[in-house]
């Protein structure tokens, strides 16, 4: 059985993990990373694993394994950028928050799944698909989700108010898709401490679990390309 790396991008930090490792290791991120210094930062902090492919979850839309625009959170660079030839591996490329959702997936029903980070990451997984989708840039209120729910809003709102919205945002978005449950991921989603009915708090290693899953014939769903 292959060997995966799986490396989950993010607007503060990167993560990587292999499917025989015990522990992730990281490099931070930020606003400047490119994707050739997160390739050439990521593979320096991972030194001494071996490993035969490599999955990658980027914050941003792709398609067809490749990314199409540059994250909002991150550098240049990132829009074409030959992934497997810099790894030198064979590299499957896709949305973070769908990387995660098939790792939090539990193969029933309809599953909404929320990233609660830097942005607002999401994805809707039904019938053997991963769907990602971009629902933090929509209108909301007077600004959009992901200006209420990402890291800006809670530091400019505090965690009460944060909160208060999280539970709104959730509750909009569960009445326009209709899914049978929602599992919130991210960084943040360990700060939302009243779940409302049907959701559910997944973990961050989900996303290297999607990763590892992104290999595997036997999956769950997957994401189409």
């Amino acid at each position: 059985m292959s060997v995966v790396l799986a490396v989950d991008v993010g607007g503060s930090h990167v993560k990587a993990l292999t499917s025989n490792a015990d522990e992730p290791r990281r490099i931070d991120s930020g606003a400047r990373l490119r994707a050739d210094q997160m390739v050439e930062r990521i593979s320096a902090a991972v030194a001494g694993w071996s490993f035969d492919v490599v999955s990658i979850g980027v914050p941003t839309p792709v398609h067809g394994g490749r990314v199409v625009s540059d994250p909002v959170n991150l550098g240049r660079g990132w829009v074409g950028f030959d992934f497997g030839a810099a790894f030198g591996k064979p590299t499957r490329v896709v949305n973070d928050a769908a990387m995660q959702a098939l790792g939090s997936y539990d193969r029933t029903g309809t599953m909404l799944f929320l990233g609660l980070g830097t942005g607002l990451g999401s994805a809707l997984v039904s019938r053997g698909l991963v769907q990602p989708m971009e629902l933090g840039h929509l209108p909301y209120r007077k600004k959009t989700f992901e200006e209420y729910v990402g890291d800006a809003a809670l530091e400019r709102r505090g965690k009460k108010r944060w909160r208060k919205d999280v539970v709104a945002a959730v509750a909009a978005l569960t009445a326009a898709l209709q899914p049978d449950y929602v599992v919130l991921g991210g960084g943040n989603a360990k700060l939302v401490d009243e779940l409302p009915e049907n959701v559910r708090l997944g973990s961050n290693e989900n996303a290297f679990r999607g990763g590892f899953l992104l290999w595997d014939e036997h999956a769950p769903a997957r994401i189409p390309e």
